[in-house]
């Protein structure tokens, strides 16, 4: 029997994609190992990476290395696969390179003489549906989305993931009946660009959604990223009466200056969303609003950064994940003037991070005492013991008494919520 450890890297998708491998490895014979030390020599290293930054393209290449050094058999898959492609194999410490779609194949690659395969996702545009079985977790993914149409200037994934590409409704619908007939009560609705499902067939989100609301009887639903300019007032009115949606909203904003926007060749201002936030948090009861915000991009100057601050200070948001611009080779970006030196961009992500951590606190501070509905986690938190569950609006609380994978209703309190 073979042995393998899989790691997956980066976004939600694509560790709902290392989860579906593996399940198919297992199933043709596999045996999946929980610690790289459990491996021996021979075995397999499986890094499902990402490639979004300059860092996890370092964080691969260090991983696999290591692992190569231990006499791993070392297979990269995902989007450094699929961007980089065979080239990767002139590296003595990477012993297979298979794409973002071949990584389903991985069973039979793996027992045969064939150590690359990459398909060309430029040019596809039919959806690849796979499903995952899994019954361990509480919230299951389910991807309904691939690939991206945009070209932001900052952006590489679109030359790993293709172009957008819609699943099924139909599909959809028969995976969100199937996993509440195994027992799941939540599934996170995730993509490479959800905002753009049915785009393809002239559908929107909002048709999917309604379709949801009416032919499924899953208790809770929660959305991926959303561009701004893609949250609708049609949408918001539909959602504000859905019982299933989870006001969990996390916004694809990436600067809060204009001129920086633009320059990131994303299509709307600040003064957009700033409005559209308002107008969320007036329509649900308490919302958490994530966000992404790129520090310190190309041709930013102190002025621009401090505009991102301000407008970022007013905000409504809950949190915000940031991090230090990037330069992915082969964007517009990279061939820009005004690149910022690295102690800079980490400075002005630190000081967004603050911001963001002062922003999480005063929202965690706004729930006490409210009256949260809990979905109970399939097993007890491993640090305390006790029962955990998530709210709708995406807190995490840890509780004494409880039954696993039920919702309750919790008053929120300074003991039971996580200040993470």
């Amino acid at each position: 029997m073979k042995n393998f450890y899989l790691k997956s890297m980066g976004c939600k998708s694509n560790q709902f994609e290392g989860q579906i491998t593996s399940e198919k490895l297992i199933n043709a014979g596999f045996m999946e190992v929980n610690d790289i030390k459990m491996l021996n020599s021979g075995d397999f290293y499986i890094l499902n990476s990402c490639s979004v930054t300059q860092k996890s393209d370092n964080e691969a290449m260090y991983l696999l290395r290591h692992a190569h050094f231990l006499g791993l058999k070392t297979v990269l898959t995902g989007c450094i696969a699929q961007i980089e492609k065979d080239k990767l194999l002139k590296k003595e410490y990477i012993d297979y390179v298979f794409g973002n779609e071949d990584k389903f194949k991985l069973a039979d690659y793996l027992n045969s003489d064939l150590n690359y395969a990459v398909k060309d996702l430029m040019s596809e545009t039919k959806f690849l549906p796979v499903s995952l079985n899994d019954t361990t977790k509480t919230r299951i993914s389910l991807k309904i989305q691939d690939g991206c149409d945009n070209r932001c200037s900052y952006c590489i994934i679109p030359y790993g993931r293709g172009k957008s590409r819609s699943a099924d409704a139909d599909y959809i619908i028969s995976e969100i009946n199937r996993y509440e007939d195994i027992g799941y009560k939540e599934v996170v609705l995730t993509g490479i660009h959800i905002g753009l499902w049915g785009k393809e067939n002239g559908e929107s989100i909002l048709t999917l959604l309604k379709k949801i609301e009416k032919e499924t009887s899953i208790q809770r639903y929660r959305l991926g990223s959303l561009n701004p300019h893609e949250i609708t007032t049609e949408l918001l009115d539909f959602l504000q009466t859905s019982e299933k949606f989870c006001p969990h909203f996390h916004l694809s904003l990436q600067s809060a200056c204009n001129k920086t926007l633009k320059a990131m060749n994303r299509h709307y201002s600040v003064e957009y969303y700033l409005d559209q936030i308002e107008d969320i948090v007036s329509r649900f009861k308490k919302p958490f609003l994530g966000s992404d915000i790129i520090a310190g991009f190309v041709g930013e100057t102190e002025d621009d950064f401090q505009t991102t601050v301000l407008n970022l200070k007013k905000s409504k948001l809950s949190k915000i994940h940031v991090f230090p611009y990037s330069i992915r080779k082969g964007t517009q970006a990279e061939k820009m003037e005004g690149h910022l030196p690295d102690n800079v961009k980490e400075e002005r992500a630190n000081i967004i991070k603050a911001i963001s951590k002062e922003k999480f606190k005063l929202f965690l501070d706004s729930n006490i005492g409210t009256t949260q509905e809990v979905l109970i986690e399939k097993r007890p938190d491993k640090h305390t013991g006790k029962y955990k569950g998530v709210t709708r609006n995406y807190l995490n609380v840890l509780l004494e008494e409880g039954e696993f994978n039920t919702l309750q209703n919790v008053v929120l309190t300074h003991d039971n919520l996580l200040y993470l």
